[in-house]
């Protein structure tokens, strides 16, 4: 039977112990999918999409911009 040459070695992945990033660029590919912004709330409202969010196991924000996004869905203008 034939060897397989086609599998690399192990040690040609290990990570060396020091890398230079002094010409690298920060934030060069990041594109964030959110921004940041502050909205003002009524109480029970955070109040509302808290304990739902505690319920699903998910964060309220999430929450929030799923209710926001079927509210524009809705009233979307075609």
């Amino acid at each position: 039977m034939k060897e397989d040459n086609t599998k690399v070695m192990s040690d040609e992945y290990e990570m060396k112990d020091e890398y230079d990033f002094s010409s690298g660029v920060r934030g060069r590919f990041h594109n964030p999918k959110k921004k940041s912004t502050t909205i003002r709330l009524d109480d029970d409202l955070i109040l509302f999409f808290k304990k739902r969010a505690g319920e699903q196991k998910i964060g309220y924000q999430t929450l929030v911009n799923a209710a926001l996004r079927e509210f524009v869905k809705q009233h979307a203008v075609d």
